[in-house]
């Protein structure tokens, strides 16, 4: 959770910028510092929709019972609303989410609300909570990690990489290597590429107009499938001292977005500081790369990664750290 949020601070002032511009004001990449105003390092909507997120999780887990659908909608919904109507967001919201979120505010049925033609990378940003909680099943974490995503992006290759952001956290929590990454997570969008949960999602896939559902997911799962090909040839032969973005795409799409914030990470799968710093020091998205960059980094290595002076600074550090704390118990 430190670690998403560290990401989001370094990239926020780098976003919208090109290469020229952030070394106009950064300098090196390497030596990029964690920006601060007043003391403190602000973080845009990717942080706050994951603790809006986050902290809908704990109360639909709050009396012990299984995570299901009905369960986790009302009270993530109800925070994605909040956080729509709160003074602070502020920070360049994408259109999808605010579009989505105050059709969810009008109550009703959430397929409504859906933006079925965004894949977008609001979903996935947000997604690594469910990486983290203990306790949830395989179709838990899945069928979860892509009604989160379809409250607000409900395009299918936003469902597969919110997915497939939320699985990645979760084997790297669990000592998965980093050399054994990219492998396991082909094979489970394999192993996804027709599968439509359902008792999730309800009749989301109606709502585009693919023949099936199987279609409809498998949609989805291609466009990730594709994207992990090319984050294996960029593997072939990385190169540190590039933009990301020009081996993985830019980020503003959900499995762009994906494969750049895991490429920063498996270059430099050692040096989390230096993870967050090569995805904010980036041509495209450049918050949420660094965000899932360092959301992937935190997973791997624990809060103890960061430097604690950047731990301190960090804006909603309570807040973060109180997440990690229930999970971690």
């Amino acid at each position: 959770m430190v670690g998403l949020a560290v990401g989001d601070a370094m990239g926020f002032p780098t976003e919208f910028n090109d290469m020229a511009q952030i070394a106009a004001k950064n300098g090196p990449w390497h030596t990029m510092p964690l920006p601060l105003s007043a003391g403190r390092a602000y973080v845009t909507d990717d942080t706050q929709m994951t603790l809006a997120l986050g902290e809908g999780l704990l109360e639909a887990l709050a009396d012990g019972g299984p995570l299901t659908a009905e369960r986790l909608e009302p009270p993530v919904r109800a925070h994605f609303v909040e956080w729509w109507q709160s003074p602070e967001n502020n920070r360049a919201p994408g259109t999808t989410c605010l579009r989505a979120c105050e059709a969810l505010s009008r109550g009703g049925e959430w397929g409504a609300a859906s933006q079925v033609g965004s894949k977008g990378c609001g979903a996935n940003m947000r997604v690594a909570p469910l990486g983290l909680i203990p306790g949830l099943d395989r179709q838990q974490r899945s069928g979860a990690a892509q009604l989160q995503s379809a409250l607000t992006h409900g395009h299918p290759t936003a469902l597969a990489a919110s997915d497939l952001t939320a699985y990645t956290v979760w084997l790297l929590a669990q000592g998965t290597r980093p050399a054994e990454l990219l492998p396991a997570l082909r094979e489970y969008a394999r192993q996804n590429r027709e599968h439509y949960p359902a008792d999730w999602l309800g009749d989301l896939a109606e709502r585009a107009h693919d023949h099936d559902r199987a279609s409809f997911a498998a949609r989805g799962w291609d466009e990730c499938l594709a994207v992990l090909d090319r984050l294996e040839g960029a593997l072939a032969a990385p190169d540190p001292e590039a933009d990301p973005c020009l081996a993985t795409g830019q980020g503003w799409i959900a499995e762009e977005a994906l494969a750049t914030g895991l490429y920063c990470f498996l270059m430099l799968p050692d040096d989390p500081p230096a993870v967050v710093r090569r995805g904010a020091y980036s041509s495209g998205d450049s918050d949420s790369i660094a965000a899932l960059a360092g959301a992937f980094a935190g997973a791997h290595h624990g809060v103890a990664a960061w430097p604690a002076e950047w731990v301190e600074a960090i804006e909603y550090r309570d807040r973060l750290l109180a997440l990690g704390a229930a999970w971690d118990a």
